[in-house]
């Protein structure tokens, strides 16, 4: 459980320190008349990187006796860019990762995982302000959680 906290961790730092690189082709300054044109084509390359998301802290606690069992649960959800997002965490040996969806500018968001065992869930969720929101997860094994969502 603690390593797997470690690598959520890990990849939402990652996730956050990409950003966009503009890389000059022709590093040499203008010769002559100043013209840029020279015969080697220079020019300034783009390279687009995927835009940072916000993550989020999804906290599940445990509204039955079969979620007691399991204890509370840490994930992340990733912000929704364009209706989808990214929603993981890790329970009982075992890693749950999905999608989270929402309509640009809904308030109520559904968010469903599958794990490397077997398990199942799905979250339905409402986001009562841009950084918080509340919902509840029904696990495939009858586990029933509270989900509490902040930024």
């Amino acid at each position: 459980m603690v390593k797997a906290k470690h690598i959520l961790a890990l990849v939402a730092v990652s996730s956050l320190l990409s950003a966009c690189y503009v890389v000059p082709i022709d590093q040499y300054p203008p010769r002559g008349n100043g013209n840029y044109h020279n015969s080697n084509g220079g020019g300034v390359a783009i390279v687009p990187v995927p835009a940072v998301r916000p993550v989020y802290t999804a906290r599940l606690y445990p509204a039955n006796d079969e979620a007691s069992r399991l204890g509370r649960i840490s994930g992340t959800i990733s912000n929704p860019e364009r209706g989808h997002g990214e929603f993981s965490f890790a329970v009982g040996g075992e890693a749950f990762s999905g999608e989270a969806t929402r309509d640009p500018g809904a308030t109520k968001g559904v968010a469903n995982a599958s794990g490397n065992r077997g398990g199942y869930t799905r979250c339905d969720y409402v986001m009562t302000r841009a950084e918080m929101g509340s919902g509840t997860c029904v696990f495939s094994n009858g586990a029933r959680f509270d989900m509490h969502i902040t930024q």
